[in-house]
């Protein structure tokens, strides 16, 4: 007789790592933009943790980045 599988556990999506602690970045600069963009989306709204998979430390420190890059205009704070 076959096993019957748990659906819920064939559905669980695999945790995902933080980008910047896979890097062992210290600290996330302003200026990097490449990395910046893809923490937002296309309307310029900063992305959730829950969505990118950063760690609490990092999303702080990401946030912090995006918003000092929108002050000094290198991203913009909306898109159309």
């Amino acid at each position: 007789m076959e096993k019957e599988r748990n659906p819920r556990a064939a559905k669980r999506p695999r945790k995902k790592v933080c980008m910047f602690c896979a890097d062992r970045v210290e600290k996330i600069d302003y200026k990097d933009l490449a990395k910046l963009r893809k923490c937002m989306t296309d309307r310029a709204k900063i992305l959730p943790r829950r969505v990118t998979g950063t760690c609490a430390y990092h999303q702080r420190e990401l946030t912090a980045a995006i918003k000092r890059a929108r002050y000094i205009a290198l991203l913009p704070y909306v898109s159309d």
